[in-house]
């Protein structure tokens, strides 16, 4: 996917598939990488034809929300548990009130 991305080819993709060549960026870890998937969602509204671009704009809010959470904790507290990982303080408040996203 990376590759994809260092050569461009994800322009050549239909609107669908660079939604989901993006969303590995979204889940990730890792703070580089959530901000390279914000700017490829960014790039992907900007470029987007206006009858899709309000359904694309969902995928930015939500790549923009991850990047967030990275941001705060440097992981995402919602694996923590399944990972081994203690909670601190301030992930078990984020737990309790923050955007779940389905989990």
């Amino acid at each position: 996917m990376l590759d994809t991305l260092a050569h461009q080819a994800d322009r050549q993709l239909p609107w669908v598939a660079r939604v989901f060549t993006y969303m590995p960026l979204m889940h990730a870890e890792d703070q580089a990488l959530q901000d390279e998937g914000v700017a490829c969602f960014s790039r992907l509204v900007a470029d987007a034809p206006d009858t899709l671009r309000q359904q694309l704009q969902g995928n930015l809010d939500a790549a923009r929300q991850h990047q967030d959470i990275i941001a705060r904790f440097g992981r995402f507290p919602y694996r923590n548990a399944v990972l081994g990982r203690r909670n601190t303080p301030e992930e078990e408040d984020f737990l309790r009130k923050g955007p779940r996203f389905g989990q």
